[in-house]
């Protein structure tokens, strides 16, 4: 193996910290090819995808890349910006206010890069720029708020794939999910709040999660029962009787079992039980994506209008909104405690005054 060097570091320069957010990532464009392209880097991945390779390699190659990505591109079409893909402009806005939240809390010389695990800018880009930074401590923040094999462990393969190639290597810490974190359940609750008083509110919350086969949660996999906790947390923080909310999983793929129940189905069966009005929040998504504004959004919401619904409401992921970013930031500052910094609130007033 080669080990990446970096020959203008400076061995003895002011100590800086790396901020590694990490995302999924998109398709660079709605077209067939470039969807093609990122189904094939996603769907590669044996943390994706746990069949043997011999047993999937030739289904992926011989019937669902030949065959899905027309379809999925005219999808992406629907949602698609001027900007380009909503997850990388918004996961990019997120970033920028992160940024900025941060420094206007600490101290220490911080780098923060933005990663995305299949698709530009990747992983190793970013890594690539926080060692150019001369980052010597690194935090990774998985932008999964659920800790999930498929996603946050994706994270941790990626990032020590790259650091192996390293020839000095920075501290590291990951974060690897805040799906209780106060911050963050209250940072959906103002969210939630602030919609129903804008819209009105609804009869019913529905917060939908991304699914996983089922046969992950009966190996060991956590990912079920933390967005079990998640929606809890958030409906008492809401003040919800339990009939007043539930919990579904969205987004399946392939013949297996996956968790249940099916969003779209409890969505299609909402309204002969009497429930015709409904908000639906996604509070596993950090920012919004084909998953949100085209599944949730547009087809779930055309499948419960049809089945007799009255009233739909879709709640934007959490993006770039101030709320978020603190949460992060307070992320940040409690997982990087004892790596040489001062939050200027915890200064004292002297010591501001002097490091102005």
């Amino acid at each position: 193996m080669r080990y990446v060097s970096s020959p203008d570091f400076q061995h003895d320069g002011a100590e800086r910290i790396g901020i590694l957010l990490v995302n999924s990532g998109t398709p660079e464009t709605a077209t067939a090819p470039a969807v093609r392209r990122f189904l094939r880097r996603f769907l590669s991945d044996p943390r994706v995808v746990e069949l043997p390779r011999l047993l999937w390699l030739p289904i992926l190659y011989g019937l669902v890349l030949p065959l899905r990505p027309a379809r999925i591109a005219r999808k992406y079409r629907s949602i698609w910006t001027e900007a380009g893909s909503p997850l990388r402009g918004l996961s990019e806005q997120l970033h920028a206010a992160l940024t900025t939240t941060l420094a206007q809390r600490m101290l220490a010389p911080l780098s923060v890069e933005l990663g995305m695990l299949y698709s530009p800018p990747s992983v190793r880009e970013a890594l690539g720029r926080l060692r150019a930074s001369g980052a010597q401590r690194i935090l990774v923040l998985p932008l999964f708020p659920q800790y999930c094999g498929a996603t946050t462990g994706a994270v941790y393969d990626s990032v020590s794939e790259e650091l192996r190639r390293w020839r000095w290597l920075p501290e590291l810490r990951f974060v690897a999910e805040y799906h209780d974190h106060p911050g963050y359940i209250e940072a959906l609750r103002a969210s939630v709040a602030e919609h129903w008083s804008r819209e009105g509110r609804t009869a019913h919350l529905l917060m939908s999660f991304h699914g996983i086969p089922e046969r992950r949660f009966r190996e060991g996999d956590p990912y079920f029962c933390k967005c079990q906790k998640t929606a809890r947390l958030l409906a008492d923080e809401l003040m919800l009787r339990e009939s007043e909310w539930s919990v579904a999983f969205q987004s399946r793929f392939g013949p297996s079992g996956w968790l249940k129940p099916a969003t779209s189905e409890v969505l299609g069966g909402m309204p002969a039980r009497g429930a015709r009005s409904v908000t639906v929040v996604c509070p596993g998504f950090a920012v919004d994506c084909l998953e949100t504004l085209e599944e949730i959004a547009i087809e779930n919401r055309a499948s419960f209008m049809g089945a007799g619904g009255e009233r739909f409401q879709y709640v934007p992921a959490l993006n770039a909104r101030p709320a978020h970013a603190q949460c992060l930031a307070d992320l940040i500052v409690e997982h990087t405690q004892g790596w040489t910094h001062l939050e200027r609130e915890q200064l004292p007033s002297a010591a501001r005054g002097a490091s102005a």
